[in-house]
């Protein structure tokens, strides 16, 4: 299996794509002006100490002095094993403020929270490092396990693996994260060796730059693609932007050496984007409908509460009888669910409505193979065994937003419902309208402005009713189409 990274860099956005044997995988995108300053690593300098709000505000270079709590800067007596993507919480401080800082110190400080508004950036102390698998947590000595990792032989032999890569005498903790599960002990050298060569350049940076200076930064999107997504079995990663090839080889050689080789610049006229088809993928992963080969298809909604994908035969007849039909378009339905949940970036509960079979082996076989379809997804799954109504109910971990919430939003028309009240519905809404108006306030005409679509229904198909409504009422009724008007919007203007 061959698998491609291309970079794609314009001056607002930026977008990964993660491409296994020429067809698209993952998708990640990140617009400049959304860029914040999280996990950004400042050396500040405190302009005041705040006792009345245990608090102090600390000058860090941004165009307001952000803001640092008393319990972000006490030292946490114990770290909680929680998630491992975050690092912990510290406790309720039992000192004040002002035995803690002083104005004018100069401090090294991390943002946990963007500016908002009028509000300066949140501070802490309590620096932590991220890389693909684990978080560092410099001067503190505890290791902890991701919760979510749930086996304890899992946890065991992943907090052994780090206890023995740390480097002797280190004063540093590790947050061994979700995504861990299953990692070789190779892979986790390379994030101790990544995470120490980081912190050493960061606290030499601390030493000599200025206050306000910023000495580290949380990575951009082609700079994580590389820490997170690039491993030996990547063939190459090719990128249409100079400048941003260049900064991608210096950091791969400093961080990650012998993979800078595989990282190339792409001077081609056409777009590395249309050369790999990915464009019209990212159209195609927009659509409700997603076609398989054998000539079925799978339906995929995209609630709040869950993902649900609705497995169907469509033109799929087969060669032998039903159930081999069903079995093979489940087989090739379970390939593709796998793809999409990682095309798309579907987290949380995914409801998969697979034909009905009748062999168990058939039943064995389809969930096995979906099992083996998600072996190369980044973010962790668990699949459960078909229900009594034959379901198969599954989890993927939640990492970012899907990609239909990055690049769409709700229909304005009808709310985000996915469906609109038909013109004919729309129409009787506008007669009782009418009704209820005359009714509450004495008018002699009366007009109506709606959509081309339903104004057109009721001068033609309604004509009659209307005749009928103007009789009734002893009133004139004029309608008026306006293309600025949605489907079900409507007005009832009194003369």
């Amino acid at each position: 299996m061959t698998e491609e990274i291309l970079v794609n860099v314009t001056p607002r956005e930026t977008r990964v794509a993660v491409v296994e044997n020429g067809m698209l995988q993952e998708l990640h995108i990140e617009r400049g002006w959304r860029r914040g300053v999280v996990g950004n690593i400042y050396k500040g300098k405190v302009q005041r100490v705040m006792p009345g709000m245990q608090a102090a505000f600390v000058d860090i270079g941004l165009e307001r002095a952000a803001f640092l709590h008393a319990a972000d800067i006490v030292k946490p007596a114990q770290v909680s094993e929680g998630d491992g993507d975050q690092a912990p919480l510290p406790p309720t401080p039992t000192r004040p403020i002002g035995e803690l800082l002083r104005e004018g110190q100069e401090i090294v400080v991390q943002v946990v929270k963007d500016p908002i508004g009028s509000k300066g950036a949140r501070l802490t102390t309590q620096l932590s490092i991220p890389s693909r698998y684990l978080v560092l947590l410099p001067r503190t000595r505890v290791i902890g396990v991701s919760a979510r990792i749930e086996d304890e032989a899992e946890r065991a032999r992943l907090k052994n693996h780090v206890s023995t890569l740390a480097p002797a005498g280190e004063a540093h903790g590790y947050i061994v994260r979700t995504n861990a599960e299953g990692q070789p002990e190779e892979a986790l050298a390379e994030d101790v060796a990544y995470l120490n060569r980081a912190w050493a350049l960061i606290a030499e940076r601390s030493q000599s730059s200025r206050v306000g200076a910023r000495v580290y930064e949380d990575l951009s999107l082609p700079l994580r693609a590389v820490r997170d997504l690039m491993r030996r079995d990547v063939e190459k990663v090719r990128v249409d932007s100079r400048e941003t090839c260049d900064r991608l080889r210096v950091f791969a050689a400093q961080y990650m050496p012998g993979l800078d080789e595989k990282i190339e610049h792409y001077a081609g006229a056409r777009p590395i984007f249309d050369l790999y088809g990915v464009e019209d993928e990212i159209q195609r992963a927009l659509d409700k409908e997603v076609p398989l080969k054998s000539g079925g298809y799978l339906v995929i909604d995209q609630t709040e509460a869950m993902t649900t994908i609705d497995v169907n035969t469509g033109s799929f007849l087969g060669q032998r009888n039903l159930e081999e039909t069903v079995y093979r378009t489940n087989l090739e339905a379970a390939q593709s669910v796998a793809r999409q949940l990682r095309l798309r970036n579907l987290g949380g509960i995914i409801i998969i409505d697979f034909i009905d079979m009748l062999d168990p082996e058939h039943r064995r076989q389809v969930l096995r193979q979906l099992e083996k379809s998600l072996a190369r997804d980044h973010a962790k799954t668990t699949v459960y065994e078909f229900s009594p109504l034959g379901l198969v109910e599954m989890t993927r971990k939640r990492t970012t937003e899907s990609l239909e919430r990055q690049l769409s939003e709700p229909c304005h028309e009808c709310g985000g419902r996915g469906m609109l009240k038909t013109p004919e519905t729309v129409t009787y809404e506008i007669f009782r309208d009418i009704v209820r108006q005359v009714r509450q306030f004495d008018a002699q005409r009366l007009l109506v402005i709606a959509s081309q679509k339903v104004v057109a229904r009721i001068t033609d198909e309604e004509s009659a009713a209307v005749a009928e409504l103007e009789e009734f009422l002893g009133k004139s009724i004029r309608f008026q189409a306006d293309d600025q008007y949605a489907q079900e919007q409507f007005d009832v203007v009194l003369l």
